[in-house]
């Protein structure tokens, strides 16, 4: 999406430098296109009109040395205008180059969360936060969010460098007959984890909620989280191709 945006702007940037200077070049064409005045054309005698005219200043001719520097100044004019179009379109391209390596030259970012809680605890809120901005936030009292063994939280382009990663989980309790009285329990649990993307790499984090301890282990005590990251280079289109040949 940023390369598109990033194209979109140069192309125009290029088009509007090209309309500009082509309307520069034209206008100057334009002046010194008329040819030089060597004389007067004698006009037909026109009918009597009912007033007077009003007799018009005479236009002073242009003798052909001053004709022949105009043109000069017109070609020159012209030149400058075509060079400055020249550098301008080698600047944009710099500068498309420039923002298209910045995009590809990146880093990238998954993160994904995966639910090995036993039934006795049902997901009901999750809430994820990357730098100390919200990307995810999904609310379900029914408890079907935690049905889902594993869903991506955030997959997308990221700036080099180390993150901070914040995680708040919900749980409901969930039991039958003597261990009903699970379901008037809320759990909650708080985590961060900082992690590294190296440029022009993907890191992947996966975030394991999971259940700590033993039977012996309080039950407000056993919701836990663990996280599990790797780094590897993106995969190319051509890469991903080979495969299916």
């Amino acid at each position: 999406m940023r390369r598109i945006v990033a194209l979109s702007v140069v192309t125009a940037c290029i088009w509007a430098a090209s309309i500009w200077v082509g309307g520069s070049v034209a206008a100057a064409q334009a002046e010194g296109a008329a040819p030089p005045e060597t004389g007067t054309q004698a006009s037909a005698p026109a009918s009597a009109p009912a007033e007077a005219a009003v007799p018009s200043a005479p236009s002073t001719p242009i003798d052909a040395g001053t004709y022949a520097v105009r043109l000069r100044d017109l070609e020159q004019r012209i030149n400058e205008l075509k060079e400055q179009i020249f550098r301008s379109k080698a600047r944009l391209s710099l500068l498309a180059e420039t923002v298209l390596e910045g995009v590809v030259g990146g880093g990238q970012a998954a993160i994904v969360h995966e639910n090995r809680m036993s039934q006795s605890y049902k997901l009901v809120r999750v809430v994820y936060a990357l730098d100390g901005a919200p990307i995810f936030t999904k609310a379900d009292e029914e408890g079907t969010l935690g049905d889902q063994k594993e869903f991506e939280v955030y997959n997308g382009s990221i700036v080099p460098g180390e993150h901070t990663l914040t995680v708040n989980l919900e749980y409901r309790g969930h039991g039958y007959g003597v261990f009903a009285y699970l379901k008037g329990y809320r759990f909650k649990v708080r985590s961060t984890y900082t992690f590294a993307v190296p440029e022009g790499r993907v890191s992947t984090v996966h975030v394991v909620g999971y259940e700590k301890g033993g039977p012996a282990t309080p039950l407000e005590e056993r919701p836990a989280v663990r996280y599990i990251e790797r780094v590897e280079r993106p995969v190319r289109p051509v890469e991903m191709g080979e495969g299916d040949r």
